[in-house]
């Protein structure tokens, strides 16, 4: 017996993006194109003041709450905390690190009025003590910027650490490797990250577009945001089986697959499910 994404899936593809720029207006009509979602991690207290107009060649433009509410409103794609100002939370004290989560959390939810569960560490620092203040702020999973080149699920969500960022060299090997490769037993998890400034910065749009056109549209592959793949594994380790393994009862709100001699079974939310003659 093993676990699966929905609809009886082994591979699941997200990204990560940060800061809330005016390019992620191009990111995500590529995003939609191909079908990939992404979780956008914003800052609330850097929003640029309405009308801001930039300077020609400013790379790194914030947009403002107005802005930002239409872009993110109307999609599938999640929005989660960056912190409040963007601090370095290895560098502040914890009642520091509370408001400048909570607060970020507060002014996110009226905006969206959806519970904002996720976060990305800002400059990816991060220390034992800021782990535990997010865990105590209802942060369920919390992203660095440590490449792991793998796609294995993480055994810290609050040190999720992706696959790799968008420039990465290895990033075409990793992505043929995942599409095509022949991957090891159990659930696996390619994760991508990075700032959409940086497309304009190095002038290199064609590398989203093209791992997107590659990754997007895929019947073996689950597109998700971070926290619908953080909310499915979380009920899937909640399953109960019995003990003769011809029952499973799930807890959660959520439909999970799993896989009964070879074929996938569907144990739908708040249900018992029997498994005998599934198979």
């Amino acid at each position: 017996m093993m676990i699966l994404y929905p609809y009886g899936l082994r591979k699941a593809l997200t990204l990560s993006y940060d800061d809330g720029v005016e390019t992620d207006i191009e990111l995500i009509r590529i995003l939609d194109e191909y079908g990939i979602l992404a979780t956008f991690n914003l800052n609330s207290g850097c929003f640029a003041p309405e009308g801001t107009v930039y300077p020609a060649g400013t790379i790194h433009r914030r947009m403002s709450e107005s802005a930002v509410k239409a872009l993110y409103a109307g999609g599938r794609h999640e929005v989660a905390s960056h912190a409040l100002t963007h601090a370095s939370l290895s560098a502040i004290p914890a009642p520091r690190i509370a408001y400048e989560v909570l607060a970020d959390r507060d002014n996110l939810e009226k905006l969206f009025g959806k519970i904002v569960r996720g976060f990305a560490y800002p400059y990816g620092t991060y220390s034992d003590e800021a782990i535990d203040t997010l865990r105590t702020c209802g942060i369920a999973y919390a992203r660095t910027v440590v490449s792991t080149h793998n796609f294995e699920i993480p055994n810290d969500w609050l040190c999720l650490h992706p696959t790799c960022h968008h420039d990465d060299p290895k990033l075409d090997e990793l992505c043929d490797r995942f599409l095509t490769g022949k991957l090891p037993f159990g659930l696996k998890l390619f994760y991508l990250w990075g700032h959409s400034f940086e497309f304009d910065r190095q002038d290199n749009w064609n590398v989203i577009e093209s791992f997107c056109e590659l990754a997007g549209g895929r019947g073996d592959v689950w597109y998700a945001t971070n926290i619908e793949i953080v909310d499915y594994l979380s009920a899937m380790r909640a399953l109960k089986f019995s003990a003769d393994n011809t029952m499973v009862q799930n807890v959660s709100p959520i439909d999970v697959f799993i896989s009964v001699d070879g074929e996938p079974v569907c144990v739908r939310a708040n249900a018992i499910t029997h498994l005998e003659g599934k198979a």
